[in-house]
């Protein structure tokens, strides 16, 4: 199994940002996904989940109503579309094979930093 994110950068308050994940090494179409964050000195947060349809998807929530997540079966690719950002959201961003707890493989993560 081989998540690897991408994406991630600098970017002022209010700003926004795309995150990718190329997953690879299973049957990604098959798998429920997550995206997780981890601020300096915190733990990990979940941030938003997609089933392996998507059908359904699922946020916390301190991001609803401001990222997105979505994900390209055909592809093997998940993401995560982030806007109105703020410094809160700085964090680095994993890519999760799962829902919620249950995450079983983790990327190796982005970098996200929103200052001005």
């Amino acid at each position: 199994v081989q998540l690897v994110e991408s994406g991630g950068g600098m970017v002022q308050p209010g700003g926004s940002l795309r995150l990718s994940c190329a997953a690879s090494g299973f049957t990604f179409s098959n798998y429920d996904m997550s995206w997780v964050r981890q601020a300096p000195g915190k733990g990990p947060e979940w941030v938003s989940g997609i089933s392996a349809s998507s059908v359904r998807t699922y946020y916390g929530d301190s991001v609803k109503g401001r990222f997105t997540i979505t994900r390209d079966n055909a592809a093997n690719t998940l993401t995560l579309q982030m806007n109105s950002l703020k410094p809160e959201d700085t964090a680095l961003y994993y890519c999760a094979r799962g829902l919620y707890s249950d995450l079983g493989y983790w990327g190796q993560g982005t970098q996200v930093t929103v200052s001005s």
